[in-house]
C-alpha cells in the first residue's frame, strides 16, 4: 500500500493483515468491504480510513435533503451517503456520487456479513410500525389460490435476493434511461459549452497568476468551479451519457437477469420487472385481498405506481421502494 488507511475505531488490524485485506476487498465507489474491515473515504480520498468489522454495529444508507431533494412529495434527485456506526456510538458518514454503489455495498454486507445491521435504529422502528400496520390490513381468511400464489412469490423473492446485485443493476439502468428521456438535450450542450469556457478561464487564470495580471484569481476560481460542477453532475454528453450507451447498458442488465431467472422453474415475472421490491409489493396486495392471483397483483401494482406522482406524500422507506421500481415500469409504459 502506498498510503495505509487510518483506523477510526479502538480496535486495529496488524499491518500485514490490513494490507492483505484491503488488497482483496470488494470496492463500491469510494468505499470497500473486506473480510476483516470496511474501508471508508474522506471527502477527497477514497478508502482513506478503515474500521474492523468486529467494531461495526450498523451500516446503512442516509439520503440528504437538497434543493429538489426528498421532501415527502413525489420523486426528486437526492444526495446519498453511507453511514457506519462503530464502537460506542461513534459514526462515520461517507459521501457517494452514485446511489446504486451504496445499495450494492449494503447488499454485499447483508449477504457476506449478516451479523451487521443495515438499517438505522430509527428506520428499524419505522419498519416495525409499518409491518404492524400491514399485519392489521391483511385478510384473515385467504383462499387456497391466494396462499399458493403468495408462496410462489415469496420463494421467487428469496431467489432474487441471493443475487441482489442483478436487481440493483436492472433498477439503476432503468433509472438512467428514464432520466435521459426526461432531460432536455439542449441542457447537455449548454453544460458542455460552460465547461469548455471553464477550461479556457482556468488556463487564462493560471497564465494571469504567473504574469501578475489583474483579476487572475477570479478567472481561475470560476473556471475550476465550472469544471467540477458540470463534470460531476452527469449532465455532459459523454461516452457514458448518451442514448446508445444507456440503452445498451439496460439491455445488458435485462439479459443478465433473464439468464438468472431461466434457472428458476416458472419465474412469475418477466426479466425487466424482476426485482425483490416488485414481488414484495405483489405479496402485500394479495395479503390485503386486493388481488388473488399473480397477474391480478401485478396489474394492481401498476395502478398503484401510476397513482404515485408529485402530489402524493410518501415516507422515506416508501420513497426508496418507489425509486427502485417505478422507472422500470415507466420506461416500458407499464406494459
Amino acid at each position: 500500500m502506498i498510503l495505509a488507511p487510518r483506523c477510526l475505531s479502538n480496535k486495529t488490524l496488524e499491518s500485514n493483515e490490513l494490507k492483505e485485506d484491503k488488497k482483496n476487498s470488494k470496492k463500491f465507489g469510494p468505499c470497500a468491504v473486506g473480510e476483516k474491515a470496511v474501508y471508508l473515504n474522506s471527502f477527497y480520498i477514497d478508502r482513506m480510513y478503515y474500521i474492523p468489522l468486529e467494531s461495526v454495529k450498523r451500516i446503512y444508507k442516509r439520503i440528504a435533503m437538497s434543493k429538489g431533494g426528498f421532501s415527502g412529495k413525489g420523486i426528486f434527485a437526492t444526495i446519498p451517503y453511507l453511514v457506519v456506526e462503530y464502537d460506542n456510538g461513534e459514526e462515520k458518514q461517507c459521501n457517494f456520487k452514485i446511489e446504486e454503489n451504496v445499495d450494492s455495498m449494503l447488499a454485499y454486507v447483508r449477504k457476506n456479513h449478516p451479523e451487521i445491521k443495515t438499517h438505522s435504529e430509527e428506520a428499524e422502528k419505522r419498519l416495525r410500525e409499518k409491518e404492524e400496520a400491514k399485519r392489521l390490513k391483511k385478510v384473515k381468511n385467504l383462499t387456497k389460490e391466494a396462499l399458493d400464489n403468495i408462496s410462489v412469490l415469496r420463494k421467487s423473492m428469496n431467489y432474487l435476493t441471493t443475487n441482489e446485485e442483478l436487481s440493483i443493476e436492472l433498477s439503476a439502468s432503468a433509472k438512467k434511461k428514464r432520466v435521459y428521456e426526461r432531460s432536455n438535450p439542449a441542457y447537455k450542450w449548454v453544460a458542455l459549452f460552460i465547461t469548455l469556457m471553464g477550461v479556457v478561464s482556468s488556463i487564462y487564470g493560471i497564465y494571469a497568476v504567473m504574469t501578475h495580471a489583474g483579476f487572475a484569481m477570479y478567472f481561475l476560481l470560476f473556471g475550476l468551479a465550472a469544471i467540477f460542477l458540470f463534470s460531476s453532475a452527469n449532465v455532459l454528453p459523454t461516452a457514458r451519457n448518451n442514448r446508445q450507451y444507456i440503452e445498451k447498458n439496460l439491455e445488458k442488465a435485462v439479459s443478465s437477469m433473464q439468464r438468472y431467472i431461466e434457472r428458476y422453474p416458472e419465474f412469475p415475472l418477466p426479466a425487466h420487472y424482476a426485482h425483490p421490491v416488485v414481488l414484495k409489493r405483489m405479496i402485500d396486495i394479495i395479503e390485503e385481498g386486493r388481488a388473488e392471483n399473480i397477474t391480478g397483483a401485478l396489474n394492481v401494482l401498476k395502478e398503484d405506481l401510476r397513482a404515485l406522482n408529485s402530489s402524493v406524500s410518501v415516507e422515506q422507506e416508501e420513497y426508496d421502494e418507489i425509486m427502485a421500481i417505478k422507472p422500470m415500469f415507466l420506461i416500458r409504459d407499464y406494459e
